[in-house]
């Protein structure tokens, strides 16, 4: 029989789990409160590659370059936030609780905290012993992707096209790097040219933060509004407006299009909190140990 996660799963090993993992992100949240969106990405990041196994945590060996050090991972930040609550729950309960599950614990938490969604997280994951830098570049969705392979890269996790639009939505949290999307204001098509699916005021005021060649500059995402987890991600789309590729590319389907310009609106908000939760935990369900596979590690960054 396959174990499933479920919830309350460390109901008689570790009962006061989530009153713990709470406390700490609610802690470190109020002295950082722009790692939510790493840790949400991190999070993110681990389930699309071998699943929700908490690959994305360990470190790098002397003969294995690991996944937190692939290109797509160089700007994750959060570890020692993981570390440090996954110390807390050790305390309390030693060997029991994986790092998989605090990690969706806590990007669930750091999202509640900014006054986004909340759901329960059905838990019982177990650590993987296996992290690969190469397995990030087939796995994620790179911000330069278009529509197509965008919902062909989250069916082959087992979402489909209204996952991808509703969790495209945790972009209202996130800051960039120009050189996520400097192509589309630069050189789009190689003749100087900037992207025309970007609306060019917006290119315009884009260019005055980040020079052609930046790599270092954070750029909000939600400009405004990016320490509150709200619809204005969709309004922005709406406007042509999204700073990526992969965001501009949902106008380009006909059901994630809708999906945008009915949430573009102040009143499409709290259906896209309970369309988060949902999407969240079918995401934090993709590929994951359970039973008697892999193991519970003692510190996310190592095997045991």
């Amino acid at each position: 029989m396959a174990f499933r996660l479920k919830l309350g799963f460390y109901k008689k090993t570790c009962p006061s789990v989530e009153a713990i993992v709470k406390k700490e992100t609610a802690n470190i949240m109020s002295v950082a409160p722009t790692l939510a969106a790493p840790i949400l990405r991190m999070h993110f990041h681990d389930c699309f590659v071998r699943g929700c196994d908490a690959s994305i945590l360990l470190n790098s060996t002397t003969n294995n370059q690991a996944e937190k050090d692939s290109f797509p991972n160089l700007s994750l930040r959060g570890y020692g936030s993981i570390d440090r609550v996954k110390s807390a729950v050790e305390k309390k309960c030693p060997g029991v609780v994986s790092c998989a599950d605090i990690l969706a614990l806590v990007a669930r938490d750091a999202v509640s905290f900014l006054n986004g969604a909340s759901w329960p997280v059905p838990l019982g994951r177990r650590d993987g012993n296996v992290s690969n830098s190469t397995e990030t570049l087939f796995n994620l969705p790179p911000p330069f992707f278009n529509i197509t392979q965008l919902k062909a890269s989250f069916a082959s996790k087992g979402l489909n096209a209204k996952d991808l639009v509703v969790l495209s939505g945790g972009h209202t949290i996130g800051t960039s790097h120009c050189s996520s999307f400097t192509n589309r204001l630069y050189n789009f098509t190689g003749v100087g040219d900037s992207d025309p699916s970007l609306d060019s005021n917006y290119v315009a005021r884009l260019k005055t933060r980040c020079s052609a060649t930046d790599t270092t500059t954070l750029v909000e995402m939600d400009p405004g509004s990016f320490k509150t987890f709200d619809t204005e991600y969709y309004t922005l789309v709406a406007k042509r407006r999204g700073l990526f590729t992969s965001d501009a590319a949902l106008l380009a389907d006909s059901e994630t299009r809708a999906y945008v310009t009915s949430h573009a609106t102040p009143q499409g908000s709290k259906d896209f909190l309970k369309d988060f939760a949902k999407s969240m935990v079918k995401m934090g369900k993709i590929g994951v140990l359970t039973g008697s596979q892999g193991e519970i590690r003692k510190t996310c960054g190592f095997i045991n």
